[in-house]
């Protein structure tokens, strides 16, 4: 576990939480560090919804497939970040979502109830793990609220703008990068791929922006 401490100081979730206590927290929580193989599986729909997972290295996407096998990838997760608390902490028995490694990954697994629930113990720092907890879900919310407004906007071409407006704005410069590829981008916004592809290289035509693979510039 201490292999882990320098990249578990930046994880949110443990956000004020001296590096000395860090250990004794990780034993606390019986926390758990799996290795994946990119497009591994790491959480399945139907399965129960019992863990908490922190991503060490490599990066992860949050999916979830119809009836027909159509993909929509509900959240990209890179290093430092969390997934499945929203369901734990929702008391939600099973997952309703997929997640897979879409790289070569390590990934730190607690139980959400270790998390939830005072130790025996009584540890100091407990109480400013579930305060994080609270915040991370909380940020969370703010982050699927912004996704909604991408995706409800009524043409694939406006959806594509607010998105990458958005990137623009996260990084403060109009040039950027964006996590997925074309087929990716196209789940994440909920648009068919072809018409999504058609909209960029109008985009491109009018002078607008101009893109390379994952790489944007807003002109």
């Amino acid at each position: 576990m201490e292999n882990y401490i320098n990249s578990l100081k930046s994880v949110s979730l443990f956000s004020g939480i001296e590096e000395q206590d860090l250990d004794s927290l990780l034993n606390c929580l019986s926390a758990k560090i799996r290795s994946y193989k990119a497009n591994a599986s790491i959480f399945s729909e139907g399965d129960a919804a019992e863990f908490v997972g922190i991503v060490l290295s490599g990066e992860v996407q949050v999916v979830k497939d119809d009836y027909f096998g159509n993909r929509n990838i509900v959240a990209f997760i890179s290093e430092g970040q969390l997934f499945g608390e929203a369901f734990a902490c929702a008391d939600v028995s099973i997952l309703p979502v997929s997640v897979l490694a879409t790289s070569n990954c390590t990934i730190m697994l607690i139980h959400y109830r270790k998390i939830l629930t005072t130790c025996s113990s009584c540890c100091t720092f407990h109480s400013k793990l579930i305060y994080n907890m609270l915040r991370v879900v909380a940020n969370k919310n703010v982050i699927l609220n912004q996704k909604i407004e991408f995706i409800s906007k009524r043409t694939t071409k406006e959806k594509l703008m607010a998105y990458l407006a958005s990137e623009a704005k996260k990084v403060g410069s109009n040039s950027f990068s964006i996590p997925f590829n074309r087929q990716e981008l196209a789940d994440y916004l909920y648009v068919d791929r072809s018409a999504m592809s058609n909209e960029l290289s109008k985009l491109r035509n009018e002078g607008v922006l101009e893109f390379n693979k994952d790489k944007f510039r807003l002109l």
